[in-house]
């Protein structure tokens, strides 16, 4: 019999389809729906670091009527629409979700700087998450602000927030980093088990009609695969963490590469979105049937046969492939 077991931040999963952070856990009853159609484990939505300061910026302002310092800094807080929830009913919620569900509960905190907020990590702790993902989310606006400041913030808070906790940490990230092995080496360092590539960011459009900012975001597709393809399986092998793929994870194909680039877990949320909780049952079957023709035993068996270190041609990773796919053109009319 096939084996689609896997293991991820030390937690053993039965098979590597887990249900990124999303509105998918808002409600219990998706969440069961979700567990009941063979997810294997879910990532709860992101508490954001704006939300519990904005919690404790409201309650020194009770506290201290007539501030005017405190009127004027909540106004700089985005108003949390859909994730205005707050961190108390998230970490009830959370354990609402631990006690109705067999599977991993993995917490979500989303943030960029140290402070006292990163105590929620072990509140999250204490609620009943087996791991959490700190989401990395950050948009440098300032001119003076250098790379090496960014990534030595992001670094000071992996630490500190491992510091806080007992279960295991993923830390999700952006691509958009100059030198990524070197980052992501620095995370693990700093306490992180596992990478989660990547972070898909808000992007901002415009009204032409209205002549305002436009706020949407568009599910993924297929396509956005291959980011994050990449990176993982350059990574896989060089750094002492699990690594997760995200973004563009749609079918059992996509999940098959994921898994053959180093993976040990394949998350999707577009797809759930989109599609419903009855795609998982579809993709697993499909999965273990392209399994069972090629012959693979395990999920196990194909981890990393495609990173940059096991294939033949390891240039394809680099800059090498991209002067090769440009000379596939050259014929054209």
């Amino acid at each position: 019999m096939t084996d689609l077991s896997t293991t991820y931040l030390g937690l053993p999963l039965r098979n590597p389809l887990v249900a990124s952070a999303s509105p998918l856990s808002k409600k219990i009853e998706r969440a069961k729906r979700l567990e009941e159609a063979g997810i294997a484990a879910i990532v709860m939505y992101s508490l954001f670091e704006e939300q519990i300061i904005q919690e404790s910026l409201e309650l020194d302002h009770y506290l201290n009527r007539g501030s005017e310092s405190f009127a004027e800094a909540l106004s700089y807080l985005p108003d949390g629409g859909l994730y205005g929830i707050s961190p108390e009913k998230y970490l009830n919620h959370l354990a609402g979700l631990k006690k109705a569900l067999t599977i991993p509960v993995i917490g979500s905190l989303n943030g960029v700087s140290k402070g006292g907020w990163t105590s929620y990590a072990r509140k999250i702790e204490e609620a009943g998450a087996d791991a959490l993902e700190l989401n990395l989310y950050f948009i440098p606006t300032d001119l003076n602000m250098t790379s090496s400041d960014i990534e030595n913030m992001q670094v000071e808070l992996v630490a500190e927030v491992k510091s806080a906790i007992k279960i295991p940490l993923a830390v999700k990230i952006s691509p958009f980093v100059t030198a990524l092995p070197n980052f992501a080496k620095r995370l693990v360092e700093a306490g992180a088990d596992g990478l989660v590539l990547f972070n898909r960011f808000y992007q901002p459009d415009f009204d032409l009609d209205e002549l305002e900012i436009r706020h949407s975001l568009d599910l993924s597709t297929s396509a956005e695969l291959r980011l994050p393809l990449r990176w993982i399986s350059i990574l896989h092998g060089k750094v002492r963490a699990d690594l997760a793929l995200t973004s563009g994870v749609h079918t059992h194909q996509d999940v098959l590469k994921a898994m053959m680039a180093g993976a040990k877990v394949a998350m999707m949320a577009s797809n759930l979105l989109h599609n419903g909780e009855q795609v998982v049952g579809r993709m697993l079957t499909e999965l273990e049937a392209w399994m069972q023709e090629r012959e693979y035993e395990s999920i196990r068996q194909m981890q990393g046969s495609m990173s940059q270190k096991s294939v033949k041609e390891p240039a394809a990773f680099e800059r090498a492939n991209y002067m090769k796919v440009l000379g596939s053109f050259r014929d054209l009319p």
